[in-house]
């Protein structure tokens, strides 16, 4: 029995950059390497899960190179969980909304504050002392925006943040009042100031996450596997290094290793006398990486990009805290839905499809096990998707959302019939054209004619 047999084997793990010191050592890394080509050879090699794996999958724990335990289970209890959001973190976007037209420029480019989609959130203020006892500014009216939040001030303390539209002050709605009286509502209230207020997700464009992807030569020390093997690299932006034995693995088969590079230590490494090495010690366990690359301009490519992802700004996109809290809503409570119903989706690694209940917002696909079914099991954003109708094996009509670059996954999706496939097309095809590149969206801005008034 090949899991009985790999059982065994986790009870002879060796210590990282030692050499085996026994020839029964030895033949159990031999008996290992054996055993799991046997079950790579056994099982078709294939991941269609999601983007974030925050998980326990990190130093060491797939690697035959290094000779070292793994336990396969892991990839099962994490593969498919959480939103594939790849694309949405590969590049700057801007949410246009329902300003298809050309002669509307994107919200993030126009001066014109509008109420747009938003996530609501209380925000409770301890009223200080001096002239701003709370500490932050508004400005506008319908919507009334905050402007400003002092540096340590209540309001900053309170999560109160700049963009934040004002919905209702001390249980009185202010969406339609100028926010003068708004500002009165707050000075006649008691000392504890209670706003409703939403972030809107169109004000800002999101900030691309490091990703970096090439070829690297790796330094490996184990009993049977030892000198500089050349492997591809992909860094992505959840922080996680990966690394697969060809290019063309990506995508297609598990990672070899994923190893988690936040708070890990990184640099310029001479000790080896070669040249454009570096060198990666994570967080977790005293492991030493070594890594060469094949100029100094790759090696500082990486080390840029590794030095980013070893040090996170840990701040979500407004977007993202949405749809985050979108996912703990029964389906039926996300407002203003633009589609909902059954769809299966292809699992290409069992090739069987999986029935979900959908909701589609505003670029974003919530995946529900039922309709009954809390929280939202994860999801897809779409952002920069592709959608057509496709054949695919037995089945004539099928969804396909293709992304687009090949370092992304491909979706495959079938509603119940014809006609609900094409609704379903249709709908997410005008939530997609919801969102711009930033630079496409700028392009646009800057290609209007200038305005001109009669007088």
């Amino acid at each position: 029995d090949l899991k009985s047999e790999m059982n065994k084997t986790r009870k002879l793990p060796l210590k990282k950059d030692t050499r085996a010191s026994d020839s029964s050592q030895e033949d159990a890394i031999d008996q290992w390497a054996r055993r799991r080509k046997q079950f790579k050879d056994s099982k078709k090699c294939s991941s269609t899960g999601g983007s974030s794996i925050n998980s326990t999958i990190t130093e060491g724990s797939i690697n035959s190179e290094d000779a070292r335990s793994v336990d396969l289970g892991l990839y099962s209890e994490y593969e498919d969980r959480g939103f594939y959001t790849e694309n949405f973190h590969s590049a700057s976007w801007v949410f246009r909304g329902d300003d298809v037209s050309p002669d509307n420029s994107p919200r993030c480019l126009s001066k014109r504050p509008r109420p747009v989609a938003i996530r609501e959130r209380t925000v409770k203020i301890a009223k200080g002392t001096g002239n701003y006892p709370w500490g932050f500014r508004i400005q506008f009216s319908k919507p009334i925006l905050v402007t400003e939040v002092d540096t340590n001030s209540a309001a900053e303390e309170a999560g109160l943040q700049v963009g934040d539209i004002l919905i209702a002050v001390n249980g009185t709605d202010v969406t339609s009042v100028p926010h003068s009286e708004a500002a009165n509502l707050a000075r006649k209230g008691p000392d504890i100031l209670t706003m409703i207020v939403g972030s809107d997700i169109s004000r800002y464009p999101n900030t691309p996450k490091p990703t970096c992807r090439g070829y690297l030569h790796k330094r490996t020390q184990s009993a049977i596997l030892k000198g500089w093997r050349k492997r591809w690299f992909v860094l992505k932006h959840n922080g996680y290094l990966y690394y697969y034995k060809h290019k063309k693995d990506e995508g297609k088969c598990r990672p070899l290793e994923v190893t988690k590079l936040e708070g890990a230590e990184i640099g310029v490494d001479t000790s080896l006398g070669k040249p454009f090495v570096f060198k990666c010690i994570p967080q977790a366990g005293n492991r030493i990486f070594y890594f060469c690359a094949t100029s100094n301009q790759e090696m500082k490519r990486w080390l840029e990009a590794m030095d980013k992802a070893v040090h996170p700004v840990n701040q979500n996109h407004v977007w993202v805290d949405v749809t985050l809290h979108n996912t703990t809503l029964p389906p039926l409570a996300i407002k203003n839905p633009e589609c909902l119903g059954l769809l299966h989706q292809l699992d290409r690694s069992k090739d069987v499809w999986i029935q979900h209940y959908c909701i589609l917002k505003d670029g974003c696909l919530y995946f529900y096990a039922t309709l009954r079914s809390t929280p939202a099991q994860g999801g897809l954003y779409l952002q920069g998707y592709i959608v057509s109708e496709q054949s695919l094996g037995s089945k004539r009509s099928v969804i396909e959302l293709k992304p687009p670059s090949e370092e992304f996954k491909t979706f495959y999706l079938c509603a119940e019939n014809v006609n609900e496939n094409k609704r379903w097309i249709t709908a997410l095809k005008a939530s997609i054209n919801k969102w711009l590149p930033l630079h496409q969206a700028i392009q646009d801005f800057m290609n209007r004619p200038l305005e001109e008034t009669r007088m």
